[in-house]
């Protein structure tokens, strides 16, 4: 299933919302400031790119995670966000786009809190 479920995450959500992780990146790496957010959104964009197989782990976060975390729900979380809801509510119409649906509310709540996750 990984595969053929990363190669039809792709053609139905997974460029879009790889493409908003890496817009995302890009703007934040525009600032010496932002790079280190920047460089967590172009992780998680190899992950929207190509998601299935691979495993998302909330770790307890720092301080510093904690703030960046607060930094970005204001500026960028929200708007990724939303268009994941949106995203997964679309693809849950269908019996078939259950489980890809499921997998942008992942999606959504990493936009929420992308920083103390690790990706394997």
């Amino acid at each position: 299933m990984g595969c053929l479920g990363n190669l039809l995450w792709f053609i139905f959500s997974g460029f879009w919302q790889g493409l908003s992780w890496t817009l995302a990146g890009i703007l934040w790496s525009i600032t010496i400031i932002g790079i280190p957010i920047g460089r967590q959104c172009f992780k998680i964009a190899g992950l929207a790119f190509f998601p299935f197989g691979k495993e998302v782990e909330y770790g307890p976060g720092t301080a510093m995670s904690t703030v960046a975390n607060v930094l970005w729900i204001i500026i960028s979380g929200i708007p990724l966000a939303i268009a994941a809801i949106g995203n997964g509510i679309l693809l849950c119409i269908t019996i078939i786009g259950i489980p890809f649906g499921l997998q942008c509310f992942k999606f959504a709540k990493l936009a929420l809190m992308p920083f103390g996750t690790r990706v394997y």
